[in-house]
């Protein structure tokens, strides 16, 4: 973020309260056309990226969490470094060699579909383990994914020693997001939206009852891999916001929180995307408040996963106090 785009920002020295109340006029303002999405200052691009991760990331999380398979969707989550990585050795000159005087910038799009690339091979490799090899389904992601994962590792250390991308990609950095990245997200958002509206059924029933599925002639093992497809797409859209852990945060916590307040799969889709939604706004506006009153510059990512989090343990003793 340059020192002229703090200055123009806002939001500059608004407290909690101060920030929500600010954005709603502004965005009321964008929906009147007083001004263009463009101009958008850096904390409602925060809000925004988060917000299109959030509600992503609540859909595909939704039948993950139904088909027990948050597992996998860590092991994703993880794996995909291997493909950044090699994608950045690959665009970057004396890497290697720790001649970094020129370098060439971050292609984005070429680290999104190596990234894309492994989580596919995970899939792959996971689904061959335990139909082949005859393991355990929580066996094969455990040895896909701490693997994979250590490999990862290794290739941030070897071939980007240098380039000081390793914190960035493991933990996400929203101060370096900018409007592209809305695009980014926004497009991701409507392939999942548009996924799930076009096979709501397929899900529907190669998620409660997939032999039920197979008899009729639709293939779990399809909607499987689209939506392990869908999965790691998710993650990589969300890698430069929150990195490449805690997007697990997102996949999982609305949707955990939901499914305490429904049984029905159509609300709770849309309760575990209101959640997420409402998690990122407050954890910005949160972000916003530490820096203006104490001075303190902390992790928004790790703020709205904190916020999840206690969004949680809320509905939880909501749970208790309504049963006892």
């Amino acid at each position: 973020m340059n020192f002229g785009a703090i200055i123009s920002n806002p939001y500059q020295g608004k407290t909690f309260f101060g920030f929500i109340i600010l954005f709603l006029q502004r965005l009321v303002e964008v929906f009147q056309g007083k001004w263009a999405l463009a101009d958008l200052a850096s904390d409602e691009i925060q809000i925004f990226v988060l917000m299109g991760i959030s509600a992503s990331s609540a859909l595909v999380g939704t039948f993950l969490v139904l088909r027990k398979m948050t597992m996998l969707a860590n092991s994703l989550s993880h794996t995909i470094l291997v493909g950044i990585v090699v994608a950045f050795f690959f665009t970057h000159a004396g890497v290697l060699g720790g001649d970094q005087t020129h370098q060439e910038p971050i292609h984005i799009e070429l680290m999104l579909v190596a990234a894309l690339m492994m989580g596919l091979i995970t899939s792959f490799l996971t689904e061959l383990l335990t139909k082949v090899a005859r393991l355990q389904e929580d066996a094969s992601t455990g040895l896909v994914f701490t693997t994979l994962f250590a490999l990862g590792l290794i290739l941030v250390t070897l071939l980007t020693r240098n380039a000081h991308i390793g914190a960035e990609v493991v933990l996400g950095n929203v101060d370096a997001l900018h409007y592209n990245d809305i695009q980014l997200v926004s497009v991701i958002l409507l392939i999942n939206v548009g996924l799930f509206l076009l096979f709501f059924k397929e899900y529907q029933i190669t998620t409660f009852d997939p032999k039920l599925a197979a008899a009729l002639g639709i293939s779990p093992i399809f909607f499987n891999y689209l939506l392990m497809t869908q999965v790691s797409t998710t993650a990589i859209g969300a890698f430069r916001a929150v990195g490449v852990l805690m997007v697990l945060a997102f996949i999982t916590g609305p949707v955990l929180c939901a499914r305490l307040l429904t049984n029905t799969l159509k609300h709770l889709l849309l309760l575990a995307v209101g959640i997420g939604i409402l998690a990122s706004v407050i954890g910005v506006a949160i972000s916003r408040h530490l820096l203006t009153e104490y001075g303190l510059t902390l992790s928004t990512s790790g703020i709205v996963v904190c916020t999840i989090a206690v969004f949680f343990l809320i509905t939880v003793l909501t749970k208790l106090i309504r049963t006892s």
